[in-house]
C-alpha cells in the first residue's frame, strides 16, 4: 500500500511559496505590534487540560481538543487558543512585573472541529493582550492596532467594519431590562449571536418559544428587536442610554473618530462566545459580499488572571486567525508580489570553482543559489526561471580570470558585465 501524500486533515503543509506569504502576514502582524510597544513571547504547545476546564467544559474538552494522556498518565491538551496560557503567564510573574505589559505572539494552535471555509483544525493567530490598564484607552490601543494592521496590508476603511459591544450592557439588557431568567438569557443570548445568519421571522419564532405567556404580553419580543435594531447607540430606548456601559461605548467611539477610525460602530448582536469577557468587546468583519465573515475579535477579560490565585489583573486583548486574514487579503487584492529570498541563481558554466566568489559575494549581504547540476548553460537559466529568480549570475573560467561576471535579468532578457562591486550595488 502506497502512502497518501496528503496532509493531515484540517492542517496544510507550507511549501515554499506558502511560508513566504505566512513570513509577509506574520511580518506586518509583528511590525505594527513592535510600533506599539509590544514584546513578542511564546509558551509550550501543551498544557495541563485542567488550565481550559477552568473556563470551559468537559464537553468541550472531549468535542473540540486534541487531549491525551502522557506517559505520566497526565491529561494534556493541545493548545486551542492563547488566552488562558498568557493569563497563567502573568500570574506566574504578578508581582515582579512592570504594568502596563504590552504582550503579542503568533502560536500555532489546534482545534478539532469539521474543517470548513475560512477555519481549519490547525492554525496561527495573532494575540495581542495589554495587563494592567482598567479604563477604555486599552480598548483604544488594541483598535488603533487592529485598524494599523490592515491598513499596513493596504486596506482602507470600506473594507472592513469593527462592531462594538458590551458585556456589562448586555447582561443589564437580558438581565433588567427584559428580565429574563438565568435559563432564558442563555438561550436568548445564544439566539443573538446566531442572529445574522437565519431568517428574521425563524430568529422571532425562536424567541417566542423561550419566553413565558405573560412575558409575550409584556412585548419582551418587540423590546429585544428594538434593541437589536438599533444602529447606534443614540437608537437604543431612552433608560438604556443613560447606563454606564453605554457611556463607555460612546467615549471609545469618539476617540476613534478623533484618530480617524470612522469604521467603528455599536452592534447590538455582538456577544462573542466566551464567558470570560467582562466588559467592551469587539470584532473586525470583511466587506467583502463574497466573505462576510468575522475576521478577529476580542475584548475585556478582567477576572482570568485572578483565577491562578493572584490578585487579579485588568485585561483586553485580541485574536486573529492567519486563514482568515489570507481570506481577507485574497478577497481585496491586497497580495504584494511574493518574490524569492535569493537575490541571483548562479550559473556554473563547466568546471569552474566558484565557490570563493560567491562566498564573498555572500559576505557582503547577497542571497545566493549555486546551480550544482552540471546541466548545459540553458538548462540552468531554465531552472532560476521556473524558481521565479530575478537574476542569473554566469560564471566560468574566463570570468573568474577576468574578474567581470555577466549579470542576466531573467525579466527583460538584458545582460551586463559587472565587477564583483558591481554586482553588489545591482543586486542590493
Amino acid at each position: 500500500m502506497s502512502l497518501s501524500t496528503q496532509p493531515y486533515k484540517g492542517a496544510r503543509d507550507f511549501y515554499p511559496d506558502d511560508k513566504r506569504l505566512q513570513k509577509y502576514m506574520f511580518g506586518v502582524w509583528r511590525k505594527v505590534c513592535e510600533r506599539y510597544g509590544y514584546e513578542e513571547y511564546d509558551a509550550p504547545i501543551l498544557e495541563p487540560t485542567d488550565l481550559f476546564l477552568a473556563k470551559g467544559n468537559q464537553e468541550i474538552i472531549d468535542e473540540q481538543t486534541y487531549t491525551f494522556k502522557d506517559r505520566g498518565d497526565r491529561s494534556v491538551t493541545i493548545r486551542t487558543e492563547m488566552t488562558p496560557t498568557v493569563s497563567r503567564m502573568v500570574a506566574g510573574r504578578r508581582q515582579e512585573s512592570a504594568y502596563p505589559l504590552r504582550w503579542y505572539s503568533i502560536p500555532n494552535l489546534w482545534r478539532y472541529e469539521r474543517p470548513q471555509g475560512g477555519r481549519l483544525r490547525e492554525f496561527w493567530q495573532l494575540n495581542v493582550d495589554i495587563f494592567g490598564v482598567a479604563d477604555t484607552s486599552a480598548e483604544l490601543e488594541m483598535l488603533q492596532i487592529i485598524d494599523a494592521c490592515f491598513k499596513e496590508y493596504g486596506a482602507d476603511e470600506s473594507m472592513y467594519t469593527i462592531s462594538l459591544n458590551h458585556r456589562e450592557l448586555i447582561n443589564y439588557l437580558l438581565d433588567d431590562y427584559l428580565k429574563l431568567d438565568t435559563k432564558s438569557k442563555k438561550q436568548v443570548a445564544g439566539l443573538i449571536d446566531r442572529m445574522k445568519k437565519m431568517e428574521r421571522s425563524a430568529f422571532i419564532s425562536k424567541v417566542d418559544a423561550l419566553l413565558t405567556s405573560a412575558q409575550k404580553q409584556a412585548g419582551t419580543t418587540e423590546k429585544l428587536l428594538g434593541i437589536l435594531d438599533a444602529e447606534s447607540l443614540k437608537d437604543l430606548p431612552k433608560e438604556v442610554q443613560s447606563e454606564p456601559p453605554v457611556k463607555e461605548l460612546e467615549k471609545l467611539v469618539g476617540d476613534l473618530k478623533k484618530l480617524g477610525i470612522k469604521n467603528a460602530k455599536f452592534d447590538a448582536t455582538l456577544m462573542r462566545g466566551f464567558d470570560y469577557y467582562t466588559g467592551i468587546v469587539f470584532e473586525a468583519f470583511d466587506n467583502d459580499p463574497e466573505n462576510r465573515r468575522s475576521l478577529l475579535g476580542g475584548g475585556r477579560y478582567d477576572g482570568l488572571v485572578g483565577m491562578f490565585g493572584v490578585a487579579p489583573v485588568p485585561t483586553v486583548g485580541f485574536a486573529w486567525g492567519d486563514v482568515t486574514l489570507q481570506k481577507f487579503l485574497e478577497g481585496h487584492r491586497l497580495l504584494p508580489d511574493m518574490k524569492p529570498e535569493v537575490d541571483a541563481y548562479v550559473v556554473v558554466i563547466g568546471e569552474a570553482d566558484v565557490q570563493a566568489t560567491v562566498a564573498e559575494l555572500r559576505s557582503k549581504g547577497l542571497n545566493l543559489a549555486v546551480d550544482l547540476s552540471g546541466k548545459k548553460l540553458g538548462d540552468q537559466i531554465k531552472t532560476a526561471d521556473k524558481k521565479g529568480i530575478r537574476s542569473a549570475l554566469i560564471i566560468g573560467e574566463n570570468e573568474l580570470k577576468s574578474g567581470k561576471f555577466q549579470l542576466k535579468d531573467l525579466k527583460t532578457g538584458k545582460s551586463q558585465e559587472l565587477y564583483l562591486s558591481g554586482i553588489v550595488k545591482a543586486l542590493s
